[in-house]
């Protein structure tokens, strides 16, 4: 069985020589050891200036609107994981979708400005499967407008544009730990800003709005992680480096390999290496490519329609809204297997049967 993704686990006597100083301590969570030295740690390794360890992603983007005081209306995107845009909406605001890009699969940032009203406060923006938004765009339209900007770059961990953190844009990024991640802490996620006083008020939104045992200086929730999970995330930084070589092998493999599949690739960021997250393709129509996952499946080969479908006309919660270019990249588009123990020979094997269904 081939499945579509399976979490990176480190040797278990170094996830183990965690856990003894955690039974030493009796230090669980509350921000202990592990977890600060895994802030330390990373700001370090992404080249950022400010970074929060939190519960998990979604967490995240929830504590970001409320950091940043945003109501009204925020412009997103309706190709993302549906957590982009129930996060707006479980902070009271109204999500206004803008189609993508046909060639990224990022937010159009060209076709952002005519969605702006004057309820407008921010754009909330998916870096792709961690390929970059047109950045530099959007910072231009929220100096305009005077509107804050978020990116969710859940998928987008060690990406830079010209050496330069992709966490580096906008007021706050946030990022996904999650074990599907391609580096991950279990379950996690980071905040990430580059001023200073919006960092101390996401701290104290993590945990509770305290400031001093009996005072709070901001309403909060429990946004703080275990230091189990931040043993997890010390453990998977040792090897980084190895994944992320991996994950390229595996992905110059498929491209040698499906290069006369009827589908093509998104297009990443010219200024940007791909950090080989996923292994998305866009099939020449949808008949294929379901008639693709049929057979693949049959051979215990799984794959997942990411993203499927367009959170624009799919959440019952919100009103319908047909976005042309999302609606048609959406039924077509499927991600392969990719992670670290894939081996070549299978991506050969998912190759041949996905050449064999295209002639056949």
């Amino acid at each position: 069985m081939i499945l579509v993704n399976k979490p990176f686990l480190p040797p278990l006597p170094i996830y183990q020589s965690y856990l003894e100083g955690i039974w030493k301590r009796q230090w669980l969570t509350n921000m202990g050891p592990l977890a600060n030295d895994l802030e330390l740690r990373l700001k370090d390794f992404l080249k950022v200036n400010h970074l929060l360890f939190v519960t998990n992603g979604t967490v995240a983007i929830q504590m970001a609107i409320k950091a940043l005081d945003l109501t009204g209306e925020i412009i997103t995107t309706p190709f993302s994981f549906i957590a982009t845009t129930s996060c707006i909406v479980w902070e009271n605001c109204k999500p206004v979708f803008v189609d993508i890009d046909k060639n990224s699969l990022n937010i159009d940032a060209d076709k952002i400005e005519v969605s702006i009203t004057e309820k407008t406060s921010a754009i909330l923006a998916t870096h792709v499967y961690g390929n970059p938004c047109d950045v530099e765009k959007i910072e231009r339209i929220a100096k305009k407008y005077n509107l804050k900007v978020i990116y969710d770059a859940a998928h987008a961990f060690g990406v830079e544009i010209n050496g330069r953190s992709i966490f580096d844009y906008g007021d706050i990024s946030t990022c996904s730990l999650h074990a599907t991640k391609l580096y991950h802490s279990t379950e996690g996620g980071l905040l990430i800003t580059k001023d200073p006083n919006l960092l101390k008020k996401l701290a104290y939104i993590r945990n509770f709005g305290f400031d001093g045992p009996e005072n709070f200086a901001e309403l909060g929730i429990n946004g703080k992680n275990s230091e189990f999970h931040a043993a997890m995330g010390l453990a998977n930084l040792k090897y980084i480096d190895s994944i992320h070589q991996k994950r390229k092998e595996l992905t110059l493999r498929y491209d040698e390999k499906l290069k006369n599949l009827k589908a093509v690739r998104p297009i990443w960021h010219s200024n940007s290496e791909n950090n080989y997250s996923y292994y998305p393709i866009i099939f020449e129509s949808e008949a294929f490519m379901l008639k693709c996952i049929e057979q693949l499946n049959a051979h215990e080969i799984f794959t997942r329609r990411y993203f499927y479908p367009s959170l624009a006309n799919s959440l019952h919660y919100l009103e319908k809204q047909e976005l042309e270019i999302t609606d048609n990249i959406a039924r077509r588009v499927l991600c392969l297997p990719l992670y670290y123990d894939l081996t070549l020979e299978e991506v050969d094997l998912i190759a041949r049967h996905l050449l064999r269904i295209q002639n056949n």
